[in-house]
């Protein structure tokens, strides 16, 4: 790796606060199915879990904060959560 070229932050786990934000369409059942997803993978913490709508209203923002214990907890969590369809982005 040159001087001019930049390295990702490295994440030093278990993170008690991770801050995990989705953007998904908008759609009955979309946020209890993202959570239940995220749970199956890590502990949230329920009182941490906003849900925002687009101006539009076609999409939703859910952020939701959650214990991280790894780089492998974390690429479950997203491969799963965009393998549903409606999911977008997961930041």
């Amino acid at each position: 790796m040159t001087d001019t070229e930049v390295k990702a932050p490295k994440i030093e786990f278990p993170v008690t606060d991770y801050p995990v934000k989705v953007i998904s369409d908008t759609g009955v059942g979309h946020k209890d199915k993202i959570i239940e997803i995220v749970k199956k993978f890590a502990t949230i913490n329920d009182e941490r879990v906003d849900e925002r709508s687009s101006s539009n209203g076609k999409y939703t923002t859910i952020q939701l904060h959650i214990v991280a214990t790894d780089q492998d907890q974390l690429y479950n969590i997203n491969s799963e959560l965009r393998a549903t369809g409606f999911v977008h982005m997961v930041l």
